[in-house]
Parts: C-alpha cells; sequence; structure tokens
C-alpha cells in the first residue's frame, strides 16, 4: 500500500486520528520508507521512550543456561518462564495508584551510554514531569535536554499514551491486551486469532507500552505475558543495566525486512526473581550509532511541576 499516496488524500475534515491509529500509521510509514525497494533516505528522530516466521502460541522456546544456587548444575529459562515469572514479580511488588487529572507523573531515569565500539560513557538523570490528562505544561528530560511540552492539542498524541484515561482502558487481560493492540479500535475482534503478518506491529505496542514508567494496576503484568505469547522473543544471558547489575536479557527478533529484523531493545530482568532491572538498547544520531543502558530509578504521583517524592 502506498503510505505517501494515503498522507496525500488524506481528508482534513476526518475525526483526529487516536494515539493508537497514529503510532500504527507512522510504523507503517517507517516500514514504507526503509523497504528495500526504497531508494529515498529519510532521517528520523530517534524513538527514544514515546523500541515472524509462522503463527505461534508462544514465545519461541528459546533457552538459556542459569546457575541454580541448590545445585552445581544448571537449568534451561525460556523467554516465556522470565516474561511470566516478571508478571508475577510485578504483581507481588506493585503498588497501585490513582492519580488526579491536575496531578503530574514524576519519573527519575538514569541513562549511561557510549559510542558503538567506543570506550567513553556518559551518564544522564533525566527528571520528568507529565501531566497526567495533558491539560497542563509537562516538563520533561531526554539525554539532559530539558524542555516544556505545551498540552495536547485535538488529535495529538503519542505511543504509549500519556493520558491516564487512555492507559486505564486497556485490557489487564494478556490475550485481550494483545488483540486490543492488533486492533486499535474500541470494538476488538477477540474471536479473530493472530496472524503471522500481526505479530510484529502487536509487538511493537506491546514493547512501546513497556516503556511507560508507570502504568495503571495490573497493565504491566499483562503485558509481560502478552509479551510471551509473541513468536521471536529470545532470551540473552549475562545482560548488564545501568546500574552494572547482571541478569536474562529478553529481546524481539522480527523477520526479514521489518525494523526489529537485527533485534529490538533489550529488556534485562533478574535471573532469581525475574523483577525487571532496566533495558539496554541502540540509537543513531549524526551517523554515530550509541548503545544506551537505562532504568527507573524513582517514579510517582505529585501534585506540581519540580516537586519531588
Amino acid at each position: 500500500m502506498n503510505e505517501m499516496r494515503l498522507l496525500r488524500e488524506w481528508d482534513a475534515d476526518a475525526p483526529p486520528l487516536t494515539d493508537h491509529a497514529r503510532a500504527r500509521a507512522r510504523l507503517r510509514l517507517y516500514d514504507t520508507m526503509t523497504a528495500p525497494a526504497t531508494s529515498v533516505a529519510v532521517g528520523r528522530r530517534p524513538f527514544l521512550r514515546i523500541a515472524v516466521a509462522g503463527a505461534a502460541t508462544a514465545a519461541v522456546a528459546t533457552t538459556v543456561l542459569i546457575a541454580n544456587d541448590s545445585s552445581p548444575r544448571t537449568q534451561p529459562v525460556s523467554a516465556t518462564t522470565v516474561l511470566r515469572g516478571a508478571a508475577t514479580e510485578e504483581r507481588r511488588l506493585e503498588k497501585p495508584i490513582a492519580p488526579r487529572d491536575d496531578q503530574f507523573i514524576y519519573t527519575k531515569e538514569i541513562i549511561k551510554e557510549r559510542p558503538a565500539g567506543g570506550s567513553s560513557t556518559r551518564t544522564y538523570v533525566d527528571e520528568s514531569w507529565n501531566s497526567v490528562d495533558g491539560s497542563k505544561k509537562s516538563y520533561v528530560s531526554e539525554l539532559g535536554h530539558k524542555q516544556w511540552v505545551p498540552v495536547y492539542q485535538p488529535g495529538q498524541g503519542n505511543w504509549p499514551p500519556r493520558r491516564w484515561t487512555l492507559l486505564k482502558q486497556l485490557p489487564t487481560d494478556p490475550h485481550k491486551l494483545l488483540i486490543a493492540l492488533r486492533d486499535g479500535s474500541p470494538k476488538p475482534d477477540y474471536n479473530r486469532p493472530m496472524t503471522a503478518a500481526d505479530w510484529p506491529m502487536t509487538q511493537f505496542f506491546v514493547s512501546g507500552l513497556l516503556r511507560a514508567p508507570v502504568l495503571p494496576k495490573g497493565l504491566r503484568s499483562a503485558a509481560y505475558e502478552a509479551l510471551a505469547a509473541v513468536p521471536g522473543i529470545k532470551v540473552l544471558p549475562h545482560q548488564k543495566d545501568a546500574d552494572g547489575r547482571v541478569g536474562i536479557g529478553i529481546q524481539y527478533v522480527g523477520p526479514p525486512g521489518t525494523p526489529w529484523a537485527d533485534g529490538g531493545r533489550i529488556l534485562i530482568f533478574d535471573a532469581k526473581t525475574y523483577r525487571y532491572l532496566g533495558a539496554h538498547d541502540r540509537r543513531t544520531a549524526a551517523g554515530t550509532t550509541y548503545e544506551q543502558w537505562s532504568y527507573v530509578a524513582a517514579s510517582a504521583v505529585v501534585d506540581r511541576v519540580m516537586q519531588r517524592p
């Protein structure tokens, strides 16, 4: 499908796109721009936070061997085991919050990065205050760059949604969450099975959802279990987060021709408890590729910008 033709024919009188539909259109446009047949190179801003062969019902059965404290032997661990374990640990540790529309979500994220193959590492401490309903100006920091973000305008959005009311509408049942993200509709077709063509796009939305530092009760654990069902998920041993903690990495590797053919963002989990630790990612800017490690050091609901918990 010619995405540029669709953009030219877009009806300005049509209702504004939802956050989900906007993200879907951007990804399809990205796929078109990066397809092998294209001869035009188009730059894009790195996706820092907003980043399948055959249908299947479970994650790829890739395993790693980890040490077992009760035995000198090793035991295999699958991606499904890690992600379901992470969901269980999230439910155990989760502290539900109910922010008011006039409040802000405060986050403190530690990011370390260095040029690929280089040795010089920079550390960023990014503190952000995001308006719960988008009606107030937010103050955000990305890699040390601080700026005020205007209030939401009609039709404006991002993925994952920053507005709490939109996040609350997402199902906390893993299967229903997958279908809801696939369909991007107020009335998802829960009876239509996932196809091989559905998985890359759907994992994009699930993975994006997990980038949000704060989610409504039950949504993060549901996203972990939903990700466990995605074909192409593999495990990587001995991964380090930004704090130097070693754990098990989980990474989606998409089919040839997709943006994730070489592997996407790596989520890192504690090898014993499966508690989420942080992430390892890559970004490219001005022709340089950077290795990037990150974790959320703090998050809370506050009443005003610059207030800390």
